[in-house]
């Protein structure tokens, strides 16, 4: 006597959608037959599930009759003989028969021992079932954890590490991510004419996808920032360039603003942002600029608006996880709260310690944050010291040649998780950031080879596949040089050399296919350096 096993796939009676899977059947029939094995499911609604609740115990299928496409299953599969197995209440399986070897019936002692069989067996399998739920959900638990860890990796890694020091103002920025990491992210540029950039803006998601747009949308600011163009005008371009890539339903608020530190101008232009608060004279004012947020419609126009911060003004530029805070009575921190608070602080309390001491008063101890919080002051002196101008060092790679040249710009900075694969994204990002230089179809493809490479080796050798271990690849380009950097987390020695392949111990399998890596892009660059396994590719533009 052979049964067929049936389970119920996380699925509860009358709970599921009409199109969902609720018990899988699998198993053989009688000896005597030579059915192979049949799998089929019983869908939630179908009038065999009910039946089989309302009656107990073995049931001879032949003598069902009902519309049940699973009964014509049952039948088709040579099953005779079918016991419930029902666990509190909720069906959990089928113990299936076929007929009897001999000509007689399934005797009352058969059915008895049937009935006894499915009172053991139908609280087993609700157990088994328990615990691959469970299964499932600490995998998918550890899923989520694995990418949290990921975004927050990505965002600590393009957040400043550093606060601007500008004689005669005073900066502070503060970040606290909620506990699913958001898209919140904030930057300073810096001009060689002296002038310094702002940046704050928020991705419309959280986790993973938000952190790649996030660190996607800082290096198009940075690239089109440095052509010295007006802060519409930035944000025009950047947006015209996220519309065509940027996910479904995601877009980007951003707020950039350009700084003139000898006179105190502020030009700003945004996109869909909270609007900066600024302080003078003791009342506050928004500084409104209209905008729509980046990434949802191509060809946006972003208005410009500009003030002169005089001694003693200040300026504070936030996100929304500051206002859209909760309190236990689920009231909102609000705009008007941020305002009134603003013009009451004290004259030399700092705005950014003042402003979370009230929001911990607001939403109390136990207050769970929803949404990334970020701050950004800028205030004027008092007591103006000369000002000089900020030299442009975070834009120059820190080898030989770049501190020769002191003109370099950054066209692009990317951070990619090490999967496999993501080679190829990083060659056409940075095919892209170097569109401007107009190179050559023949030196684009030596890049396109080169880069894709280089960022193999880095995610194979470097970061050894480990997905929150990233990627860093920076394009910069001077006047007659592009320069190519690619950065991983391994600890490699501290000088490779790119070894001729022996190319005919290869061919006699004497030596391993692989190892062209190296020397083939050493042949497809002008220079090639490797200093503890940060590789830079440079290529003359000129």
């Amino acid at each position: 006597m052979a049964t067929l096993l049936q389970r119920l796939q996380q699925m509860r009676l009358g709970r599921a959608k009409k199109d969902a899977q609720a018990i899988q059947i699998s198993g053989t029939v009688s000896r005597s037959q030579k059915t192979a094995a049949s799998f089929f499911d019983i869908a939630p609604y179908d009038p065999l599930t009910a039946y089989f609740l309302s009656a107990p115990g073995a049931v001879e299928i032949d003598k069902l009759r009902m519309d049940s496409p699973a009964l014509k299953a049952l039948q088709a599969a040579g099953v005779k003989m079918a016991v419930p197995l029902v666990s509190q209440g909720e069906l959990v399986g089928l113990l299936n028969l076929g007929p009897r070897l001999s000509e007689q019936d399934y005797s009352t002692d058969d059915r008895a021992l049937l009935n006894d069989l499915s009172t053991q067996a139908a609280p087993a399998l609700r157990v088994a079932q328990l615990v691959r739920e469970k299964r499932i959900q600490e995998i998918e638990r550890e899923r989520i954890e694995q990418e949290l860890r990921v975004a927050r990796l990505i965002q600590q890694t393009l957040l400043p590490k550093e606060i601007p020091e500008l004689p005669g103002w005073q900066i502070s920025s503060y970040y606290q991510p909620a506990r699913e990491v958001g898209g919140d992210f904030y930057d300073f540029l810096y001009f060689e004419d002296g002038r310094m950039g702002i940046v704050i803006g928020d991705v419309t998601d959280k986790g993973v996808p938000a952190a790649l747009v996030m660190a996607t949308t800082r290096s198009i600011l940075r690239s089109i920032a440095h052509a010295s163009i007006s802060p519409g005008k930035v944000l025009e371009q950047a947006n015209d360039l996220l519309h065509p890539d940027i996910p479904p339903k995601m877009f980007v608020t951003c707020l950039y603003a350009i700084l003139d530190p000898v006179s105190g101008h502020l030009e700003y232009a945004n996109a869909g942002h909270d609007l900066p608060h600024w302080r003078h004279n003791g009342k506050v004012t928004e500084l409104r600029a209209t905008g729509m947020p980046l990434g949802l419609m191509p060809e946006m126009f972003y208005e410009e608006k500009e003030v002169t911060l005089g001694a003693g003004d200040s300026v504070l530029f936030y996100s929304d996880g500051l206002v859209e805070a909760h309190n236990p009575q689920r009231e909102m921190f609000g705009f008007p709260r941020l305002a009134r608070l603003l013009e009451e602080k004290g004259h030399g309390t700092p705005a950014i310690d003042y402003l979370l001491a009230e929001l911990s008063v607001f939403t109390g101890k136990d207050w769970e944050q929803e949404d990334d919080v970020t701050l950004v002051t800028l205030r004027r002196e008092e007591r103006e010291s000369k000002v000089k101008n900020i030299p442009s060092v975070s834009t120059q790679p820190d080898d030989d040649e770049s501190q020769s040249n002191p003109h370099w710009r950054t066209l692009a900075e990317l951070l990619l998780p090490s999967i496999p694969g993501n080679e190829r994204q990083a060659m056409e990002q940075v095919i892209q950031a170097v569109q401007e230089l107009h190179l050559s179809t023949r030196r684009l493809e030596h890049l396109k080879t080169a880069v894709a490479e280089a960022t193999m080796n880095a995610m194979e050798h470097g970061n050894h596949y480990q997905p929150d271990v990233p990627v860093i690849i920076q394009v910069q380009a001077s006047a007659t040089t592009l320069a190519v950097r690619i950065s991983d987390q391994g600890e490699g020695p501290a000088d490779i050399e790119a070894e001729t392949p022996d190319l005919e111990a290869k061919l006699a399998e004497l030596q391993t296919p692989r190892g062209w890596g190296l020397f083939l892009i050493k042949n497809l660059v002008d220079e090639m350096f490797i200093i503890n396994n940060k590789s830079t590719l440079s290529r003359k533009t000129c």
